[in-house]
């Protein structure tokens, strides 16, 4: 990466061309004032004393005037330049401290704002829960949010990488699932479908589908008989003894799917139960459950559809997150929703966000003033020194100039004092 320039250009926001406009009316009135003095001055000197006591008391009133117009104007030009461009020794103070002005402002800053004793007493005096809700609450706030935060995700998902992320993803689930026991997962699963009762229907749905697939084959099952029987026994007896073990198999069906208390039910049911504590207790059971997963996992469509997990997740929050129709988008406005009303209605939650706020607040101020207090100091170093004296002339010369015109009227009046004084002991 590039270092950064050693000045840069400041924010043209302060470049505000009224202000300009009432510093050189300013200037001009400070000037104008100065030039004022200069003439009466000029005219006492011409007139002489001749024409009357007076003259003495303008003259050095005027006189007075210029001197102090002359300080005020000297002292209020060296914060910004060079007086008349001579390198007069402590002038353009800006200009040559800018860095340490820059680095003073910037513990200024720290060392009376930016501390934890500032900012809790702050903090402490706000009622953060109900601005926060209050801002939350406010008409289209949360759907608005639940926008700004598809954005952003959507931005994230840009900046991830697929080729990276991919197989990242299908290790990480691949190791989970080597990492967890199969049996009592396996174990848990067949006890909540035993306690529901779930296992007989899904032997009472298995025995309506074996009934009808026989029934579906019928034909197929009668040709393999007379297929297998001996070519000397009649086809008669063949589509007796098919019909009567055929009719027997789907009584069978029948009754075991009809009864619910039918010994193959409780057998079923007894060995299925007998499985269960079988996984949770015997090793061995474990391990064949290990070994069978172990297989699952090493197929290589498991494989395939591990590393497609990342792909079809960020693809699926993504379209939800750009839809505002979607449900993604729908929940986190309603979440957005339903935190503002607690931030307003719930006293424990607004006392802990309360409490939590001053307290990630100190924290940040803490960790992160002397950071900020560096940032002052190195943004201050980068402005350019000729850019950063005009801007700050541009903001406080106007009152400055003041200074000039309080000293031609201020030194006038001390002028004339003076002399006054001087006259009435002379």
């Amino acid at each position: 990466m590039a270092a950064p320039p050693l000045t840069a250009p400041l924010a043209g926001s302060l470049d505000d061309p009224a202000r300009a406009r009432d510093l050189a009316r300013m200037k001009r009135l400070a000037t104008g004032l100065f030039l004022l003095a200069a003439a009466v001055f000029l005219g006492c000197v011409l007139v002489g004393e001749e024409a009357g006591a007076w003259v003495g008391y303008v003259r050095a009133t005027a006189e007075a005037s210029m001197v102090g117009a002359l300080a005020d104007w000297f002292a209020v030009t060296a914060l910004f330049r060079h007086p008349l461009r001579l390198p007069i020794p402590h002038t353009a103070i800006i200009p040559r401290k800018k860095d340490q002005i820059g680095t003073s402002l910037g513990a200024f800053v720290q060392e009376n704002f930016l501390t934890a004793a500032v900012v809790d007493h702050t903090l402490e005096t706000i009622d953060l829960p109900g601005r926060l809700g209050t801002f939350l609450a406010a008409p289209g706030r949360a759907e608005r949010l639940a926008g700004d935060a598809g954005v952003a995700l959507s931005g994230l998902g840009d900046l991830l990488r697929d080729d990276d992320l991919r197989p990242a993803v299908a290790a990480l689930v691949e190791r989970k699932l080597h990492e967890t026991p199969a049996a009592p997962a396996v174990a848990r699963a067949l006890e909540l479908v035993v306690d529901g009762d779930r296992h007989q229907e899904v032997l009472s749905a298995g025995l309506r589908g074996l009934a009808r697939f026989l029934e579906e084959n019928r034909l197929v099952f009668r040709a393999q008989l007379g297929d297998a029987s001996p070519a000397w026994v009649p086809d008669w007896v063949d589509d007796r003894v098919f019909d009567r073990v055929f009719a027997g198999l789907q009584g069978f069906l029948t009754e075991v799917g009809s009864d619910p208390r039918h010994e193959l039910r409780r057998s079923y049911d007894a060995r299925l139960r007998a499985y269960v504590h079988a996984l949770r207790t015997d090793p061995a059971a474990a391990a064949r459950v290990e070994e069978f997963k172990a297989e699952l996992l090493a197929h290589p469509a498991v494989r395939t559809w591990s590393g497609s997990l990342w792909s079809q997740a960020k693809d699926a929050v993504l379209a939800a997150a750009a839809d505002p129709s979607s449900e993604l988008r729908t929940r986190v406005a309603g979440l957005i929703t339903e935190g503002a009303r607690l931030l307003q209605s719930d006293s424990r939650v607004r006392e802990l966000v309360q409490k939590q706020g001053r307290r990630a607040a100190v924290y940040l101020v803490e960790r992160f003033s002397g950071d900020l207090a560096e940032l002052v100091g190195n943004t201050v170093a980068r402005w350019d020194t000729e850019e950063t004296s005009r801007r700050i002339e541009l903001q406080v010369g106007r009152d400055l100039q003041w200074i000039r015109v309080n000293g031609t009227v201020v030194g006038g009046l001390a002028g004339l004092v003076i002399y006054t004084v001087a006259q009435l002991l002379g």
